[in-house]
């Protein structure tokens, strides 16, 4: 639950604490200073890196607070814990005053009672589409097994992007998902996670790719998903009472204390009062943004690659010094592992900073990358596993919830690539076949020395001894429980390498 918060340590709190007060903005004004912001840099696009999980809440709460006419939102995980619970209370309230919500999930892990997806749908201001919808919304189980059975590959082509659009001028992209543990409030697991916020020019370009999703066929309506006839598909239907019911329940969840403390929706509605402050640690300069077209590749095997695969090979192509990655997931292809290895002979230095099996949430995925570590480290690359009470957590996570939950496990969910300290990736791909050949992807190349050289700093810290364990000198494994070690042994034999 949200509560209990004392003042955040991060860059966004800095400046609250410091400049509430100073600078009367009101929503207009505001809005006004970042459109002046804008107009001051017509060839660039403004960028903000948001590596703690309260920074990025804050900012995602005030931007739905803040949107005056559109808020597009694209998600491969929705939950119906306090944070989706929260998100979706607040998109119902921009929509409420006239705002245009429209929201991509992908079908595979929404957690959303039917009656509540579609309430919401049903709001004349509200549009909501599911993502290849065959596995959950509006699809009985039995309907699930025939089409994993006749359509394994269509079904595991996922909608892995993570999109926040408001009013087609600022946009946050990046690894988290709409759930507690990637904001730092789930009471057992939270993610050491980063986004990226974007203002001006190339925002544009990640609406585009939200825009070529919501026509695609793959998306389909909420309301059309839940007017199934037959045995194949769910009917389901809300009175025009229930919906105004759900609507209520949603108000009063986001206005209790104990869900929503006044004192985090306090900094939320502050942050008006800091945006110059803000606005001064925003770096303008040039990016690209890589996305990957809808329904990923239609090759008839579960390989094929896509757009944003094409983008990150050039990037390692093109790196003369180093390439230091984060991923919380290891598993490389052959054609990856050719990559890298050219990249070595050219004397590259390559340093990845991935989850130990202690830390990792997916020992699937693991199992692929425990086959082919040796082959790694014969190869050159240097690989530091996350520990899962890493030292550094006492600075991500706000203090207030480390002493409610000082068991929980840390793991690193974020995924970013720094080529030569003067390029830096950032966005929602995984190193791994899945991310590769599979899912959809969407992130952002900065082109910016000074912002490569902050992210690789951070990357590195994460890499110390007190944060990571250094495969080349240690054996990470043995920290694990023999049931856990016996599990990730049965999974290597599995032949399920083209899947994680």
């Amino acid at each position: 639950m949200l509560k209990k918060l004392p003042c955040l340590v991060g860059a966004l709190s800095i400046c609250l604490c410091t400049f509430a007060g100073s600078f009367a903005f009101a929503a207009d004004q505001v809005s006004t200073f970042i459109a002046a912001q804008i107009a001051a840099h017509p060839d660039k696009t403004g960028v903000y890196v948001l590596d703690k999980g309260e920074d990025a809440l804050i900012a995602r709460a005030w931007l739905a607070d803040y949107a005056k006419q559109t808020i597009e939102v694209q998600y491969f995980i929705w939950s119906d814990d306090n944070i989706g619970t929260l998100a979706s209370e607040a998109l119902l309230r921009a929509a409420d005053r006239g705002v245009k919500v429209r929201v991509i999930v992908d079908d595979l892990l929404i957690k959303a009672p039917d009656q509540t997806l579609l309430a919401l749908a049903l709001h004349p201001n509200i549009e909501i589409k599911i993502y290849n919808p065959q596995h959950s919304v509006g699809v009985p189980f039995h309907k699930r097994l025939l089409n994993i059975v006749t359509d394994f590959h269509g079904v595991n082509q996922r909608m892995h992007d993570k999109t926040f659009i408001v009013d087609g001028e600022i946009a946050i992209t990046g690894g988290r998902n709409m759930a507690t543990e990637y904001f730092d409030y789930n009471h057992s697991y939270n993610f050491r996670d980063r986004d990226v916020l974007l203002l001006g020019k190339d925002v544009a370009l990640i609406e585009s790719s939200f825009n070529r999703f919501w026509k695609s066929p793959l998306s389909a309506k909420v309301e059309e998903l839940y007017d199934g006839i037959g045995i194949f598909q769910k009917n389901v239907q809300v009175e025009d009472s229930q919906v105004k019911q759900i609507y209520q329940s949603l108000h009063d969840y986001a206005q209790s204390k104990a869900n929503f403390s006044v004192y985090l929706r306090g900094l939320i509605s502050n942050i008006p009062n800091a945006f110059n402050a803000i606005s001064k640690q925003i770096i303008w300069t040039d990016i690209s943004v890589i996305s990957d077209l809808p329904g990923k590749n239609t090759a008839a095997g579960l390989d094929g690659g896509g757009k944003s695969t094409l983008a990150l090979v050039k990037l390692v192509n093109d790196a003369q010094k180093q390439i230091i990655i984060q991923s919380p997931y290891l598993v490389m292809s052959d054609k990856a592992i050719s990559l890298f290895q050219s990249a070595i002979n050219r004397g590259v230095k390559v340093q990845i900073n991935t989850n130990s099996l202690a830390a990792t949430d997916n020992i699937q995925a693991f199992s692929g990358y425990r086959n082919q570590r040796d082959q790694l480290l014969k190869m050159g690359i240097s690989i530091y596993e996350y520990k899962p009470n890493p030292s550094i957590k006492k600075h991500l996570i706000a203090a207030s919830v480390l002493a409610e939950k000082r068991s929980a496990k840390f793991a690193i969910h974020a995924k970013t690539m720094v080529i030569d300290s003067e390029t830096v990736f950032i966005g929602t791909f995984n190193f791994d076949p899945r991310s590769e050949n599979l899912n959809t992807e969407i992130g952002v190349v900065i082109h910016n020395p000074d912002l490569a050289k902050t992210v690789e700093s951070a990357i590195k810290t994460d890499m110390l001894p007190e944060n990571s364990w250094n495969t080349a000198t240690d054996n990470p494994d043995q920290y694990v429980n023999l049931a856990k070690r016996s599990k990730v042994r049965f999974l290597q034999m599995l032949p399920i390498k083209s899947l994680l």
